[in-house]
């Protein structure tokens, strides 16, 4: 794969399956440098394998798909290319979608109530005066904002306490009614308006200052259930509780109160109506502690009573996808395991049932029926939709064919190395085609309560297309290998997490002769920008290094980041004595390999001036170095930035390696640059 080649990378959604489990519905979106901006449509899979997948909708970027209960009706999220997602729904079985909301800031998620009449949805409302609900006041035309907690501002959404997340429920119209018509002359003097009846009035459930989010409807349809920081001193804590109210709107319910022990993340009523199932992590006494915390499922009675721990809390992790009704009293729920992320049906009883295992990266499931929908992604393909079947998963779709037609994808070789204390770290290596000798490239993960998986994974495609030998591993402070594992580098960050990957890259030069020893670069981004950048003040065996969005200062992180105020004082300790002992920062003076900084305008995960103050040392002191800003990104720029600028992030990078690291398929200009 080349970095021109992005376009060919096609998202798939959690899939929407039918009642009739004859068929279900995904969206497949992919970057295009066309639009500069991700495009998608909504395909329909039937389950019978003679029929082929359709595009159904043609929308710019149509996601989120979803079957009423009865199946008539499927909903979606509409965004036109200068616009917010919208509700829109259409006929199940095909015709033009109508538009169902008109939110100021788009719609975020929705979910249908069990009559197939109404969908509850969250929006963020903005105060008055602000994000162009007065016209001619632009952003910078803004009253001051008086800011007086710690939360108030997020990645990627900028500013969040004057735009809370609320939560309305609308009632649907009949898609197969008369279209609207806006009256005109005569019509409109008399009806006062000419766009009266265009879209159905929604009414707002939730109000005041915390997101409402996660909202899903009881069996009986009666009460919306959703998740939010409610509790008394929530801004001086990350924990959120489980609440419920009224459809035709009320007063919250606490279910499961909000306290600084643990956080809430989604929650789901069984077909029944008799059991609520939910996810949540426990954050210590001070409701902070988050450090490699695995997310729990839980069970407990709908009408209130004690919660039941289901999961091995130490072992498995339910923090990836939402949480699907399975059967009268099941729920189908996501583990991240071992590089991989696993289905496993629950029962209320505790009994459990793994439909697909973790050598593949599940990414959403849904129940038809009594056909299981699954789309899953692997080392050949970034998403493909398929069905569960008694001899185990088939896949429907082939979204990635074009990626495997038009470009070379070198399937990942799985590795279990050991180092001098014995402990096992597991991951990949991504090799290059040809006899070599391979420069070599580490390439270390964010997170760092994350992990590498076997699945398709483009940076590693790109350099390996460009003839570098990819290492990638999940050291101690990755996800999904139990809690000890990811809690191994509290307040201790760059101890075994750096032995660990250096381990790893030892003994992957050993087990595959094709790489080149003697021709080694280290990369990362986030966390991983965080520990290249210390394993760079330490060890100088690399030919150069990329350091991208880094956490690179931990004492000026606490005041700059959105996540600062807690983040770095739970991952190094809080005092001054141990962020110093612990920042690259703090280290910076001890390296001398030739270091690119990459970091976007917009980041407000590790500030654009983590990097520019690391790059400012490293030329103060000498060394090569130079720094790549994007402007208009944010922390997840490699991932979900524009198409423009993730090629030409790839071509920066690639340009860099060709400098100090070249390869037969990278080579060093003449010039040198």
């Amino acid at each position: 794969m080349k970095a021109d080649q992005l376009p060919l990378l096609k998202s798939v959604s959690a899939p929407a399956a039918h009642p009739s489990g004859t068929r279900a519905v995904v969206s497949v979106t992919r970057p295009d440098f066309t639009a500069d901006a991700y495009v998608g449509q909504l395909w329909s899979v039937n389950f019978d394998p003679a029929v082929p997948p359709r595009r159904i909708t043609r929308g710019f970027r149509d996601t989120a798909p979803r079957f009423s209960p009865d199946g008539k009706v499927l909903a979606f999220l509409r965004s036109l290319p200068d616009g917010k997602p919208q509700l829109h729904i259409v006929e199940a079985e095909g015709g033009e979608p109508q538009a169902v909301t008109d939110q100021k800031l788009g719609v975020l998620e929705f979910s249908w109530a069990p009559d197939s009449l109404r969908i509850v949805f969250s929006a963020r409302v903005p105060e008055d005066g602000r994000y162009g609900t007065t016209d001619g006041v632009g952003a910078g035309s803004e009253d001051a904002r008086l800011v007086t907690d710690n939360q108030y501002r997020l990645n990627g959404l900028g500013y969040t306490a004057d735009k809370p997340a609320q939560l309305f429920v609308v009632e649907i119209p009949d898609p197969g009614s008369e279209p609207y018509v806006a009256p005109v002359g005569r019509a409109a003097k008399d009806t006062g308006s000419d766009a009266s009846g265009l879209l159905p009035v929604a009414a707002q459930l939730t109000f005041g200052s915390s997101d409402h989010t996660v909202a899903s409807f009881s069996r009986d349809g009666a009460s919306v259930y959703f998740i939010a920081s409610l509790h008394e001193g929530h801004d001086a804590d990350i924990a959120s509780g489980m609440y419920r109210v009224p459809a035709t709107g009320g007063e919250p319910v606490a279910v499961r109160p909000g306290s600084p022990a643990q956080a809430v993340h989604d929650v789901c009523e069984s077909d029944d109506g008799e059991h609520l199932f939910f996810t949540a992590q426990d954050l210590g006494d001070d409701g902070l502690d988050f450090v490699a915390r695995n997310t729990g499922l839980y069970v407990m009675p709908a009408r209130g009573g004690q919660a039941t721990l289901l999961s091995d809390v130490e072992n498995q992790d339910f923090s990836a996808g939402r949480l699907e009704r399975s059967g009268s009293d099941g729920v189908l729920a996501f583990n991240t395991k071992r590089g991989g992320v696993e289905l496993i049906k629950w029962t209320a009883d505790g009994g459990t049932e793994v439909l697909v295992d973790a050598s593949r990266v599940v990414l959403g499931a849904s129940v038809g029926g009594d056909a299981v929908a699954v789309t899953v992604g692997d080392a050949l393909s970034p998403g493909e939709l398929g069905i569960l079947e008694p001899e185990g998963l088939r896949l429907l779709t082939g979204f990635g064919k074009a990626l495997r037609d038009e470009s070379t994808i070198f399937e990942p070789k799985e590795l279990t190395a050991a180092g001098a204390d014995g402990y096992p770290v597991h991951g990949w290596v991504v090799l290059p085609e040809g006899h070599g000798p391979h420069p070599v490239l580490l390439s270390i993960h964010g997170g760092p309560f994350a992990q590498y998986t076997g699945a398709f994974f483009d940076e590693a495609q790109v350099y390996a297309e460009a003839g570098y030998a990819v290492v990638m591993c999940n050291p101690r402070g990755s996800a999904g290998y139990g809690q000890a594992h990811g809690r191994a580098i509290k307040e201790k960050m760059g101890t075994v997490d750096m032995a660990d990957v250096l381990t790893f890259l030892d003994r992957a030069l050993e087990a595959f002769p094709v790489m080149d020893r003697d021709a080694v670069g280290i990369m990362g981004g986030s966390y991983g920008g965080y520990l290249t950048a210390w394993v760079i003040a330490h060890e100088h065996r690399f030919r150069a290094a990329i350091v991208e969005r880094g956490f690179l200062d931990p004492v000026s992180f606490t005041g700059s980041s959105d996540i600062g105020w807690f983040f770095g004082g739970q991952y190094t300790g809080g005092s001054a004595e141990q962020m110093i002992a612990q920042s690259p920062m703090a280290n910076v003076g001890k390296v001398r390999t030739p270091t690119l900084v990459i970091h976007s305008e917009n980041d407000l995960r590790c500030p654009v001036e983590q990097g520019q103050r690391y790059f400012a040392a490293l030329k103060a002191q000498g060394v090569e170095t130079a720094l790549l800003l994007f402007p208009g990104e944010d922390h997840e720029l490699s991932r979900s930035g524009t198409p423009h600028h993730r090629k030409q992030r790839f071509e920066h990078v690639l340009s860099w390696w060709a400098k100090h690291l070249p390869s037969a398929a990278n080579p060093a200009s003449k010039d040198g640059a």
